[in-house]
């Protein structure tokens, strides 16, 4: 049986400590800059929530951020993004947010059929866009290496089957790749260091 955990709301419809995830999903799904995450314990949950969305989402799981340099230190001053699917395939959105604030910029989804790296491609390419149009220098965060291989190769390499109910998906990622094509892109993508720095700040915190 799956362990039970908490979802804090610091920013949605209503805030607070929820104990499912149906009922968190009814706070944070469509509502702008929706700030939460998921804690082990009901004592964490609530603890958090007496603080604030960015001191939780930037806290580092290992001891080694309190030894790194400046040189290993993440730009806070940066794009994020991430993927949640629930289900392989299944039902996936992705989203991108400002590190500093932990401001969602934007989200995506749900698609049905979906898969997570399908869904950290699309992030990526997402945000790329959004830079490359509001002409910013900002850098860019992903922390899977599948989908970093994908942007690399401008090609998403899923081996995902195409039906009928996941067919706009697949308009998106020819979409994706067609941007990728056609476009060159000046922004700094770099790989998010998870084991140093924790979860990344647009993870949807379901873990």
């Amino acid at each position: 049986m799956a362990k039970q955990k908490f979802y804090t709301v610091w920013k949605g419809r209503n805030t607070g400590v929820f104990s499912d995830w149906d009922t968190c999903k009814e706070q944070i799904s469509g509502f702008e800059g929706a700030q939460y995450k998921s804690f082990e314990s009901l004592e964490a949950a609530n603890q958090a929530f007496k603080e604030n969305y960015w001191a939780n989402t930037s806290k580092s799981k290992t001891s080694k951020s309190k030894s790194a340099n400046t040189t290993t230190n993440f730009e806070k001053k940066s794009i994020a993004v991430d993927a949640a699917c629930s289900g392989n395939p299944g039902d996936m959105e992705y989203r991108g947010v400002y590190v500093k604030t932990g401001e969602e910029i934007f989200h995506q989804g749900v698609y049905k059929e979906a898969t997570n790296n399908i869904g950290e491609f699309l992030a990526i390419v997402h945000g790329l866009a959004l830079l490359k149009k509001k002409n910013s220098s900002l850098p860019l965060y992903s922390d899977s290496v599948t989908a970093l291989a994908w942007l690399k190769a401008k090609k998403c390499k899923t081996k995902l089957e195409r039906t009928s109910i996941n067919n706009s998906l697949f308009e998106r990622i020819e979409a994706a790749e067609k941007w990728l094509q056609e476009n060159s892109y000046t922004t700094k993508v770099m790989k998010w260091k998870t084991e140093v720095w924790g979860e990344i700040p647009a993870d949807f915190g379901r873990k």
